[in-house]
Parts: C-alpha cells; sequence; structure tokens
C-alpha cells in the first residue's frame, strides 16, 4: 500500500497580525522618538552617519531573503523576548531621564529585538538575527567614543600620508595634524580623519561577511579589514593632496580634495574589499569562485502550488511584551517633561584680565576650532606676572553636553597640535580648594623638538573636579539623572618651560596662578 506525500505547509500571516505589528512598532517609535529624531539628525548633519537611512531597508531586506525559510516553520513566541523587552524600557527610562540620548537609541534597539522574538520564537530569531543586528550600524558611537577615535584616526593619517608624500621625493615636515610643504600647510582635520569612510565600509564589510558563505575566520578576517583599508586609503588621499599642491599649487587643496573624497574613496575601498573576497575565495582547503561562495539568492516569488496555507496568530508572549511597551508609553506621557536645568553664571566676556599681579590679554580662537569645539562659551587669555613666562588660561564651557557637545580631552588633543605627553600623572596643587575639596589635575609636560610646556587640566562638573574622562561620563549621565543638570566645562593651564627650567619652577608658576585664578572661576562655572 502506498502513502501519499504529505502536502508542504507555508505559513503566512493574516492581515490582522500585520496590522498590529505596525501598531507595535508604531507606539515603539512614539515612545523612543526623542532618541530617534536625534539619531536621523546625525544622519543629517554627520557625513559619517548619512549612509543610516539605508540600514532599515537592508535589515528588511536581508529577512525578506530568508522568506522560504522562515515560511516553513511554525512561530511560538519566547518568554525571553518580553524579559529583553523589559530591559529595554528600563533603559529607556535611564536615557530618557538623564537625556543621554546614546542609551535611549540602544535601548530602543534592545525593545526591537524583545518584540521580535517575542512574536518569532528561538528557532525563527537565529535565522534572522544577523540582519537585527546590522542595525545597530545606524547608531551612533557616544560623542567621548567618537571624539577619541578621530583624534587616533587623523594621527595615523597624517604620519602615513607625509610618508606617502616622501615617497615622491618632496621635503616635508608634520607636526601633529598639520603638514607643513613649504610654501603650504595642510592640516588634517576631523573631517579628514577616515571616520566618514571607517563607519560606512565598516557596514558594507559586515553585511559581505554575512553573505560570503566560507570558513569563519575568512569571514571575521574580511569584516576587521575594513579598519585598515580605510586608514590606508584616507592616508592616501592626504598624501596625493599634499603631492598635487607641491606640483600644482594650494588651490589643489580644495578642488582635488572635493573631487577625490566621499564617494570615489569609498568605492575604491569597496574594491579593494571586492578583491579580498575574491583571494579569500581561493585559498584554504576549498577554493571556490567568487560568485558561488556569495549567497545573495532571492526567494520563489510564490508559494510552491500543493502548498497548504496556514495562518499565524499573535502569540502570548507577544501580547505581553507588547503591552509593556504600550505601558510605558502611557507612563511617560502621564509624567511631566524632565527638562534639562541650565544654571545661572556669568558671562566669560566679563572675567578680570588683571588678577594681583598678573596682568591677562585676551586670545581669540579661530572660526575652525570654535566649531569642532563646539562649546556655549569660552575663556582663552594669556597672563605673566613681572615680566615672568606666562600662563595659557583656557576654559571651554557646556550649558549641556550631548554626543556632539562634549569637552574634549587634552590627553587625545595635544597630539594633534604636534605636541608628544612624555609624561602625565595626578596631581595636588598645594592652597587651591574647589567646593571645599584640595584640587587634583592632571599635569602632563609636553613636548615638541626643543620646546616644552607643562600643563594642569580638570574637568569641573556641577561642583566636582574630575580627572578620569571616563569618570566624567559617568557623572554626566547620574547628574542628569538625578539632578536634571549636565553642564560641564574642561580648565587648562598652561605655560613653557625656558630652556634648562626644571619642572619645580614651572610647577611653582602653575600653582601660583591657580591659587589666585581659580577662586574667580567660582560665578562662571556653577556648582
Amino acid at each position: 500500500m502506498s502513502t501519499m506525500p504529505s502536502e508542504p505547509i507555508v505559513w503566512k500571516e493574516p492581515y490582522t497580525v500585520w496590522a498590529s505589528l505596525v501598531m507595535v512598532l508604531a507606539v515603539a517609535i512614539l515612545l523612543f522618538q526623542d532618541g530617534l529624531s536625534s539619531m536621523v539628525r546625525a544622519w543629517e548633519g554627520q557625513e559619517e552617519y548619512s549612509y543610516g537611512y539605508l540600514i532599515p531597508f537592508i535589515c528588511l531586506f536581508l529577512i525578506w531573503q530568508k522568506k522560504e525559510l522562515l515560511q516553513s516553520i511554525t512561530f511560538q513566541g519566547s518568554w525571553a523576548g518580553v524579559g529583553l523587552t523589559l530591559i529595554g524600557v528600563s533603559l529607556f527610562f535611564l536615557g530618557h531621564l538623564s537625556a543621554v540620548y546614546s542609551i535611549v537609541q540602544y535601548s530602543f534597539l534592545i525593545v526591537l529585538f524583545g518584540l521580535t522574538l517575542a512574536f518569532v520564537g528561538w528557532r525563527a530569531f537565529k535565522i534572522i538575527w544577523v540582519p537585527l543586528v546590522i542595525l545597530t550600524f545606524m547608531v551612533p558611537l557616544p560623542g567621548f567614543i567618537s571624539e577619541t577615535l578621530s583624534n587616533q584616526l587623523q594621527l595615523i593619517s597624517s604620519q602615513l600620508g607625509v610618508a606617502v608624500i616622501r615617497l615622491f621625493g618632496i621635503s616635508v615636515f608634520l607636526e601633529g595634524n598639520v603638514v607643513d610643504l613649504g610654501s603650504y600647510q595642510l592640516q588634517v582635520v576631523e573631517a579628514c580623519s577616515g571616520l566618514r569612510y571607517l563607519f560606512p565600509l565598516m557596514t558594507f564589510g559586515f553585511i559581505a561577511a554575512y553573505f560570503f558563505k566560507v570558513a569563519m575566520w575568512k569571514r571575521v578576517l574580511l569584516f576587521l579589514s575594513t579598519i585598515p583599508i580605510t586608514i590606508l586609503m584616507n592616508s592616501f588621499r592626504i598624501g596625493v593632496i599634499g603631492v598635487t599642491v607641491e606640483y600644482w599649487g594650494p588651490a589643489m587643496a580644495e578642488g582635488f580634495l572635493h573631487d577625490f573624497e566621499g564617494w570615489v574613496v569609498f568605492m575604491v575601498c569597496t574594491a579593494v574589499l571586492v578583491l579580498e573576497m575574491w583571494l579569500l575565495a581561493r585559498i584554504g582547503k576549498n577554493p571556490r569562485p567568487l560568485r558561488e561562495v556569495f549567497d545573495l539568492t532571492l526567494p520563489a516569488s510564490a508559494a510552491p502550488r500543493q502548498a497548504r496555507i496556514q495562518y499565524r496568530s499573535l502569540p502570548r508572549a507577544f501580547y505581553a511584551a507588547a503591552s509593556a511597551v504600550l505601558v510605558v508609553l502611557a507612563v511617560s506621557y502621564a509624567l511631566p517633561e524632565r527638562a534639562q536645568i541650565i544654571p545661572q553664571r556669568e558671562a566669560f566676556s566679563s572675567f578680570p584680565m588683571a588678577i594681583a599681579e598678573w596682568s591677562g590679554k585676551e586670545q581669540h580662537l579661530e572660526s575652525k576650532f570654535i566649531d569642532a569645539l563646539n562649546f556655549d562659551d569660552y575663556l582663552l587669555a594669556d597672563y605673566a606676572a613681572r615680566q615672568g613666562r606666562p600662563v595659557n588660561l583656557y576654559v571651554g564651557y557646556y550649558e549641556t553636553q550631548r554626543a556632539d557637545k562634549v569637552p574634549h580631552s587634552p590627553r587625545a588633543c595635544i597630539p594633534g597640535g604636534g605636541w608628544q605627553i612624555s609624561d602625565i600623572d595626578e596631581y595636588a596643587v598645594d592652597g587651591v580648594d574647589i567646593a571645599g575639596r584640595p584640587l587634583r589635575i592632571n599635569r602632563a609636560l609636553i613636548e615638541r623638538g626643543d620646546q616644552r610646556q607643562l600643563v594642569y587640566y580638570w574637568f569641573q562638573q556641577r561642583g566636582r573636579v574630575i580627572t578620569n574622562e571616563y569618570l566624567v561620563k559617568w557623572y554626566l549621565f547620574w547628574d542628569a539623572l538625578t539632578r536634571g543638570r549636565s553642564d560641564g566645562s574642561l580648565v587648562r593651564l598652561t605655560t613653557p618651560l625656558a630652556k634648562g627650567e626644571g619642572l619645580e619652577e614651572g610647577d611653582r608658576r602653575l600653582a601660583d596662578f591657580a591659587r589666585l585664578a581659580v577662586p574667580e572661576l567660582h560665578p562662571y562655572l556653577p556648582d
């Protein structure tokens, strides 16, 4: 007796399920609208994140590519998705109350992952987790991480770019991020750090590794190689600009820069990545052509004729997760709006230029530095006493701090000016108190050629003096959460050391000035 083959089952969602999913997604977007709006503004205003608009569509495409496999299995839901959703909404409250948008943006993704897991269950989630992870590439990095990364990339790109220029026999001198060609100086600014290529290329490399069906080590290597590829290509761009300036004049620094940067550099980086995939596909135990290991298949347009259609319903776990999001939305609207408190303070324009025997002369930053530092107020002045060596005072003040408005750490910025930090440690300044506590600062000895300078700096944030850059971020989060404030400042004192002058003389000069100047800062830096 023969048996008839069973009909294949194809699972689909009825319109009511789709309507429910869209409604829950809309509720989640409404709940996280402030953080998502900040993310979109970063896409619009920062070239390194301009690809962010494409990421949701890429994610949807990659999930749709698995349509046949997803239609062959049941969605049983998972209560672990409810737990993940609760973690996400908890982080939302922390991010919302502290006004730290990075937390809000990442918590949105956690909630999205939780809702997905609560709907499809573990079996289906394992199929689509990589496309979901790709969504993390659309979230801008926290400001202090992006700043540190940009500064390091600027230094590396400058050094390698100068090496390219020297290959052509051109005499060139490098001071930090300034490429001195004699007749012209190229400033490797933040926009030239390579971040605008690094983030998009890393995203492309991750997606390419997803399609690249080879050994895992090859896929990891492909993704990680996007970093050196970006650095080398950006350095080559800087080197070529220097060469063209040397032979065809300074005008090439603008025209060629605009012609060569952007998509041209990115497309060359992409071509190098494709060449790398071609080489990786041909090495190892099972060499194959690239077309055989690059899985870009599309699902069938329609279900098999003999298939039996089954319609899914929403699991109870999904109802629970969606209810949690809806409740949090209602609570967030019921709670009063928490605005950032901006304390009253004096403007630096009234800061005295005569402090006891110290006489000061106010200085002004160039607009490009003002744009890069992005502060709300600043003080820059040179003070001297009785024909002694000067002390430079810089204070940058921020009414609120967010991803693109944070003090730039001198530890990261000093090398950009061509100075090398030869020694840095914490140091107590005798006889100086802030908010009743002895002043402890970062003390750095910096050198450039035969020049030496002694630098004191600290972060003065809402009555606290902090020397650790990462502790600054913790107190920023904590004070925004508990006090509704995120204002803060960076204070820096710098004095040059004469040839043969010891550190003791520099310490004495800075300490003498600090005893007089630091109390004067009180009306300008609110506790």
